[in-house]
């Protein structure tokens, strides 16, 4: 049977893997054609080439990973001469090559590491930390239960005009209790309180409850939803006992990638989906202060792979067990009331989800909605004008993060060209 190509990836692809928006024009700076020489790929899976700066520097990408190398001492990842050499080979500037023999040996040495941490020894977990970890967050849960319970006492109209104070303590006292998953909650409460919404207030608070009696009542509930609600607080599943989930081996399809900057803790989402499965996956990463996010996502290419999902009742996020080659990308999307119908059923493995991943066919963006053929839209976040101007009227598919006020548009497919947003 024929291979199938692989499409380049556009520049707009590339750039979404530029850790910041420095990186990313020093790139587009760097793409020119006099700094570089000894360029070249396999017309597969690797490039490469060199860089003439301060000094030459040789920058190695394999594309399914992807991972780089590059001899700068940048702590960026990818750094701007493994992005510049990415753009002159989506801009067809680089020709095909047999690699040199330093390229061969940094994807040996990637090979081999690989195979040592599939043999490596999963972690055993001690008991005795869970046991104390696990009284620390009911006494954490017994003291907001408590505090939320003395707030309808009094009526939910006075949290509206509290201000963020009684929020943020009640937030540093459930970090301090091992439950950062149900601080957030606290915060999110507290936005809902400031909104002036009381819908959206009476709704959290709710939700908040909810929590606090399922953990307290873990040991009655079904395993699946008893580690929704150990997640959702906010205690941590360690990546081996991930890992040794049985893995779903399918193509994945990356359908976008947003970012979440933050003084204290950076995050990185990756939305994937089976193409066989159909099964949407979310895979994170996380930076400390002043750290890059590292790009090993690339919105609209696929690979074959593998993924184990963490447990719960509808298990969405997943780490990355085993990653094969590029393979075209074949992601096809459904209509709004495909997409409400996904939510729903989602809400009710999980009543926490805050954001879904929607995939629509055939929509057209306007200034406010996305349309579907059948009249039936969904709210528009955010400001989606370089969305609208890429659509230009037009049908596209589209894919975002949905919630209860509308969708955040990540990724769209316009003809043939992949719009990262």
């Amino acid at each position: 049977m024929a291979e199938v190509e692989v499409p380049r990836w556009s520049p707009e692809q590339v750039l979404a893997l530029a850790p910041d928006a420095t990186a990313g024009r020093a790139a587009r700076s760097l793409a020119g054609d006099s700094r570089w020489s000894d360029e070249g790929w396999d017309e597969g899976d690797t490039v490469w080439g060199q860089c003439r700066g301060s000094a030459t520097y040789r920058i190695a990408v394999e594309l399914s990973g992807p991972a780089y190398s590059c001899t700068c001492p940048s702590r960026k990842v990818p750094c701007k001469h493994v992005l510049g050499l990415l753009l002159r080979w989506s801009e067809a500037r680089v020709e095909p090559g047999l690699p040199p023999e330093w390229v061969d040996a940094w994807t040996s040495a990637r090979a081999v590491r690989a195979a040592r941490r599939a043999a490596g020894t999963p972690r055993v977990a001690n008991p005795k930390t869970a046991v104390r970890r696990a009284e620390q967050v009911e006494a954490g849960l017994a003291e907001l239960d408590r505090w939320l319970t003395d707030q309808v006492s009094v009526g939910v109209a006075g949290l509206a005009s509290a201000g963020y104070e009684p929020f943020d303590l009640q937030a540093a006292r459930l970090v301090d209790a091992k439950a950062p998953g149900a601080a957030s909650m606290v915060r999110r409460l507290a936005a809902a309180a400031v909104s002036g919404s009381p819908e959206r207030l009476v709704t959290e608070l709710g939700l908040l409850r909810l929590l606090v009696r399922g953990f307290a009542r873990r040991a009655e509930l079904p395993a699946e939803m008893a580690a929704t609600v150990a997640a959702r607080v906010g205690i941590p599943v360690g990546t081996e006992d991930v890992l040794a989930q049985p893995p779903v081996a399918d193509t994945w399809t990356v359908l976008g990638v947003r970012d979440e900057i933050d003084e204290q803790l950076s995050s990185r989402r990756a939305w994937l989906r089976g193409e066989a499965t159909g099964r949407p996956a979310l895979v994170l990463t996380f930076a400390g202060p002043g750290q890059p996010l590292g790009g090993d996502f690339v919105p609209g290419t696929a690979f074959e792979g593998e993924l184990c999902f963490y447990p719960g009742a509808a298990p969405l996020r997943a780490l990355v067990k085993g990653r094969g080659g590029r393979v075209p990308a074949r992601a096809v999307g459904t209509d709004v009331a495909g997409a409400l119908d996904a939510w729903a059923a989602a809400l009710a493995g999980d009543p926490w989800t805050d954001r879904w991943p929607v995939l629509l066919e055939e929509v057209v963006p306007t200034r406010t909605h996305l349309v579907d053929p059948a009249g039936e839209a969904l709210p528009l976040l955010g400001e989606p004008w370089d969305l609208v101007a890429a659509a230009g009227g037009r049908a596209c598919r589209v894919f975002g993060e949905y919630g209860l006020s509308g969708v955040r548009v990540l990724t769209a497919w316009v003809e043939d060209r992949v719009v990262v947003l």
